[in-house]
């Protein structure tokens, strides 16, 4: 097992994040709950803390795996799909915040698939609860064209800081932090709690830095605290931004006790002098010591690994299939082979792009909804080792990136993703549709977002025409207004929400629009609409038909909703949101993804995102 001051390391000198002691923690603290011992609000925090998640089906959890800056090696892929089929359902789940997710786990089970994970340097710890959370970054770090550097090692030594901090796991609420290092803000850096956006003065390297960004209820864009900070100062800053936090937040209100309510309560003013005296307080004490030029002499320009053979095309079939897999729209991958035509030249198009690197591109793998099964996760390890640099990026899309993959191999990793059911084109465009969990089984979802997920992905793939009109688009829905599914920031967005019609509850979204990233930070959507469920495969119609009519020569679907009136979206959605008690159907009241009556089940939740 390896511990926190383990020397072993993980795909390209990559150091362990797991400690063998927080998993006999959790033992130890499951035992005495079961005795008694710990009142089921202690155990519940202490849980949340090993990211392990109530779900809203008794006696099962959801098991959050923390994967910093969604960076994994060929061996946790493997070790991640082992606890998919041994644990879980057969597949695992990644989410907006470079995580993987497991459900329907036994707590009998958690600690079995907590020592396997750790076994290869993976860890549950603060993957939940009033946290600093996953520290997430761009996927694109260290291959894009226009990134003014590499933010990954700056990440990962924030990640390593304040993993097991101190403060980590005693905060009011979930504290997040992302880094971007190329102009379009790829890892949504606006709106988190700290956004570091790396930037070169006088060719020194530093970074543009944002606090108290968030969404859910007052969605709000990270305010302005430096233009440009040293890189050597990055510890030192967060230390006193998450001291602030902790001093000054609110731990009584959990509607209102994320970061952006304190500042807004005490001020900007007031919160900046705050900040600044607990600086001098840290600085006072000796600091914290931090090498910018050590962190950035461990980027590589070029992968130093030995290449594994390629899998034959029947083993990846093979490998991909050897799981039963349980959930709707969930697929084992034992596709057709086909010859390479228009469909590997769209894939080419769609999931293909090219690194700085000559010679070398990166592959998106588009998952539906960000699942993968235990077979396909095999399969991904094995593609990753033999045709990227054995490591693999999960997406805030819910996607799987390859880097570092030779031109000349593309072919060949077409072929063997085809063979696995890996093969969809259309990644990162508006068909590439993101998801949280909703009501399968998060406890606070009002409505099945992934059932709504399913069939806006599969009415946009019958529809090739509008991916592609929209050349930059995505679509976000979430099952309750707190936002994992970030269709705050979503050119168009999905909220879940419930209408009375009569006695009855029929499942219902508002519609956002004009959501995402802009130069001046984050843009959120504007609610034009509340649309029966049954229903939205037309709004979609409507929406990207009103763009293909009214856009402007290059402008993009968000761009394009920013700036017309909110009314035009509307008055197009005007009929399609006007359904009275008499004219709803039996259909109307089943949400997407059910085959009984809908009924609103909210229940105490657990802060998942």
């Amino acid at each position: 097992m390896a511990a926190i001051d383990d020397v072993r390391t993980f795909g390209r000198g990559r150091l362990s994040f797991a400690d063998e002691r927080d998993i006999d923690e959790f033992v130890d603290m499951l035992g005495r709950y079961e005795r008694g011992e710990v009142s089921a609000d202690d155990w519940r925090r202490f849980r949340l803390l090993r990211g392990t998640y109530g779900q809203r089906q008794d006696g099962v959890q959801m098991l959050r795996i923390k994967i910093p800056q969604g960076i994994v090696t060929g061996e946790q892929l493997r070790a991640l799909g082992e606890v998919a089929a041994k644990y879980s359902r057969g597949f695992g789940h990644i989410t907006t915040r470079q995580n993987m997710q497991f459900h329907f786990v036994l707590l009998a089970d958690a600690e079995r698939a907590m020592r396997e994970l750790g076994d290869v340097g993976l860890t549950t710890r603060e993957a939940c609860g009033n946290s600093v959370r996953n520290i997430t970054a761009c996927p694109y770090a260290g291959i894009a064209h226009d990134e003014v550097f590499d933010v990954t090692p700056y990440a990962e030594a924030l990640t390593r800081y304040f993993l097991r901090h101190p403060l980590a796991g005693v905060l009011p609420r979930k504290f997040k932090i992302a880094f971007e290092g190329c102009p379009q803000d790829h890892a949504m850096a606006s709106i988190h709690d700290i956004g570091w956006y790396a930037r070169i003065v006088d060719g020194r390297r530093g970074f543009r830095v944002t606090v108290g960004g968030g969404t859910s209820i007052l969605p709000t864009s990270g305010g302005l605290v430096y233009d440009f900070m040293p890189a050597d100062e990055m510890l030192e800053v967060a230390e006193a931004i998450v001291r602030v936090y902790h001093r000054n937040g609110d731990y009584q209100h959990r509607q209102r006790n994320r970061m952006k309510f304190m500042i807004r309560q005490l001020g900007w003013e007031a919160w900046r002098a705050k900040f600044e005296e607990a600086l001098t307080e840290i600085r006072a004490e000796g600091g914290v010591p931090f090498s910018s030029d050590a962190v950035a002499a461990e980027v590589e320009e070029a992968p130093d690994w030995t290449p594994l053979p390629a899998p034959d095309v029947d083993v990846v079939k093979r490998t991909a299939g050897t799981v039963a897999v349980h959930g709707p729209g969930i697929m084992p991958g034992t596709v057709r082979l086909q010859t390479f035509s228009d469909a590997y030249l769209t894939w080419m198009h769609t999931n293909v792009g090219l690194q700085r690197q000559a010679g070398y591109v990166h592959v998106t793998v588009r998952l539906l909804l960000g699942d993968a099964t235990a077979g396909q996760m095999q399969v991904l390890a094995d593609l990753a080792e033999a045709y990227g640099d054995g490591t693999a990026r999960l997406t805030i899309a819910q996607n799987v990136l390859f880097r570092w993959v030779k031109v000349g191999a593309l072919q060949e990793l077409y072929q063997r993703l085809q063979a696995a059911g890996l093969s969809a084109a259309g990644a990162n465009t508006v068909a590439d549709v993101v998801s949280c969990p909703g009501a399968e089984s998060c406890r606070l979802a009002v409505t099945q977002s992934r059932g709504l997920g399913r069939i806006l992905t599969e009415y946009l793939d019958q529809h090739p025409e509008f991916v592609a009109l929209v050349h930059e688009g995505d679509i976000k829905i979430s099952g309750c207004p707190n936002g994992c599914g970030q269709h705050h920031i979503a050119a168009i967005g999905f909220q879940g929400s419930v209408r009375k019609l009569g006695d009855r509850a029929l499942p219902q979204y508002f519609v956002l629009v004009g959501g995402g990233s802009t130069e001046s930070g984050a843009a959120f959507g504007r609610v034009v609409s509340k649309v029966p469920v049954r229903r939205l495969t037309a709004a979609i119609d409507r929406l990207l038909t009103l763009y293909q009519e009214r856009r402007t020569p290059g402008e993009s679907l968000g761009a394009f909703f920013r700036r017309i009136p909110a009314a035009i979206a509307t008055d197009a959605l005007k009929d399609l949101a006007e359904l009275g008690q008499h004219e709803a159907a039996a259909d109307d009241y089943v949400d997407l993804g059910e085959t009984h009556v809908f009924e609103t089940v909210v229940m105490d939740g657990e802060c998942a995102s």
